[in-house]
């Protein structure tokens, strides 16, 4: 019996990886040097279109942000798929940054970034389990209301 790889999680849990979203300027999607890949920040796109705008808190509920996460980190995987070949070459993700627009009373980051760190663990298993920052910020690209980050480790 083989193990399942994160494909295979992905796709049990109804999910796959998209398109890597096209860059917004001048940057890439991810890079490596050595053994780690960084992704750029991605936006809760999907087919081209933001899943939602606007400040947690204020116009975006703390669960369509939960749902914006998840959809970074679904972005976040195809920018490193492309950029590694083969998913299966994850040894560890490494750490999360998870920036939030917040209405200024809206503390509940942790909770949205959860949205991003458990879709990781479910789909790397233990090797998706990481060091995170959960961000409150003002206001993000495109009204966009989550961005996430990922450094991962590959061998």
């Amino acid at each position: 019996m083989t193990a399942q790889g994160p494909e295979q999680r992905l796709s049990e849990l109804g999910l796959a990886v998209p398109e890597v979203a096209a860059p917004l300027a001048a940057y890439v999607p991810a890079v490596s040097t050595g053994s780690l890949v960084f992704t750029a920040g991605q936006l809760p796109l999907r087919s081209g279109e933001l899943i939602a705008t606007g400040t947690v808190g204020q116009g975006v509920t703390p669960d369509e942000a939960t749902m914006c996460a998840q959809q970074c980190v679904l972005n976040a995987i195809a920018a490193l798929k492309a950029e590694i070949g083969d998913l299966t070459r994850v040894r560890r993700v490494v750490k999360v940054v998870v920036f939030v627009a917040s209405a200024p009373d809206f503390t509940g980051q942790p909770q949205v970034a959860n949205g991003a760190s458990e879709l990781l663990a479910q789909v790397f298993g233990d090797a998706g389990r990481h060091a995170r920052s959960a961000v409150g910020v003002a206001v993000l690209p495109l009204g966009a209301p989550v961005e996430v980050e990922l450094v991962v480790e590959v061998g």
